[in-house]
């Protein structure tokens, strides 16, 4: 049976535990806000970029510009969104397996791996995939220059054939309790799905190829920045909802010890008064 002092020693302990689980919820929520905002700010963004996109696409083209080119893949490149840091429950588990399942559904054909956080950049290392890049400095609220350098990249990468298509794995943010693993073709551009429209009657100066070969390139860093925001609110949200269901389990056993602690602290009052009384009633006979 544990002593009185081991007890109180584990209940310290656990409270201090539930202590900075506590806090690190507290963090999170308040970063899961600000992600929320940013995520909630930047979709209306992307949806009208590949609305003016679809409708760049339908416009007569003097040529298809290189980045909808679509060839016999041989060589692909995923880019994978991952955190930095554990202690988001299953999240970091999620998306490396989601990562894993579609490099297996592509029949193990060569893949580079554009790693964007340090848990995907460990899985993948582990797993002898060829890691073309990793990038684990962005800060927690990155801008848009932040992915340029990611964006020119696989851009640079498959203008120049060294792959014929790119993959982008990450996490999308659906609520607070839910995140699911998403995967995305990057490159070669597809045409936004859904309603086909008529193209409008716009004159593009000077000319729609040309425009459309500026936009893209946007298009594509537009789409990694929306995905690492999504990420960046899918951890958040993970990280607050695991750091409470910590603390509460560190409640739930700390209410278990101070039972325990009490019927230890009872138990030895009974021995300590039996002894008492033995020794009174020695003492008479």
């Amino acid at each position: 049976m544990p002593t009185l002092r081991d007890i109180r020693r584990r209940i310290r302990s656990v409270r201090n535990v539930s202590q900075i689980t506590k806090a690190m919820e507290t963090v999170a929520a308040s970063r899961l806000r600000r992600a929320q905002e940013q995520v909630v700010a930047s979709r209306p963004y992307v949806s009208s970029l590949e609305q003016v996109l679809a409708d760049l696409a339908g416009a007569n083209l003097d040529d298809t510009p290189a980045l909808l080119v679509v060839r016999p893949v041989q060589n692909s490149a995923m880019v994978l969104i991952s955190p930095n840091r554990g202690l988001a429950g299953p999240l970091p588990g999620n998306i490396n397996r989601r990562a894993s399942q579609y490099i297996m559904e592509q029949g193990g054909s060569p893949m580079e791996i554009v790693a964007v956080g340090k848990k995907g950049r460990d899985f993948m290392a582990r797993h002898g995939q060829h890691l073309l890049a990793d990038f684990t400095t962005l800060p927690d609220r990155p801008a848009m220059a932040d992915v340029s350098p990611i964006a020119q990249m696989v851009i640079d990468g498959y203008s120049s054939e060294q792959f014929d298509r790119v993959t982008l794995v990450y996490t999308q943010y659906i609520s607070t309790m839910t995140q699911r693993p998403a995967v995305k073709q990057l490159l070669p551009v597809q045409p936004p799905e859904g309603e086909q429209r008529k193209p409008r009657d716009f004159i593009y100066e000077p000319s729609a190829t040309a425009v459309l070969n500026e936009l893209l390139p946007r298009y594509v860093e537009t789409l990694i920045y929306q995905a690492l925001l999504e990420s960046m609110a899918s951890f958040y949200a993970a990280q607050m909802v695991a750091m409470r269901n910590a603390t509460d389990n560190a409640h739930e056993v700390i209410d278990d010890l101070t039972l325990t602690y009490n019927k230890v602290r009872q138990a030895v009052i009974t021995k300590e008064v039996a002894e008492i009384a033995s020794g009174a009633l020695a003492m008479e006979g």
